[in-house]
């Protein structure tokens, strides 16, 4: 896919948001220095694959279809309590 300037600068954009978010992160910044105490030095380095799908239009909706489900009683039993209703 042959992405613009724009969806370029995008896609960037959000890589680097995703690494602020990460470096900024508490939990990150924890296990870091929990392996520090044990004498260790994190070398860290993290692969981000972004994958982009350009959006379509939406598809006509179709009639809807009858389906038959064949359902045993605990079927039954489990949507009911999920309170789902056939």
């Amino acid at each position: 896919m042959n992405l613009d300037d724009e969806a370029k600068k995008a896609v960037h954009e959000l890589g680097e948001a995703i690494n602020s978010a990460i470096e900024k992160s508490p939990r990150v910044l924890q296990a870091i220095e929990n392996l520090r105490e044990l004498g260790y030095e994190p070398n860290l380095s993290l692969r981000l694959e972004i994958g982009l799908q350009e959006m379509m239009a939406q598809p006509e909706e179709k009639e809807p279809q009858d389906v038959e489900l064949d359902l045993t009683d605990e079927d039954l039993k489990t949507l009911h309590r999920m309170k789902i209703k056939i």
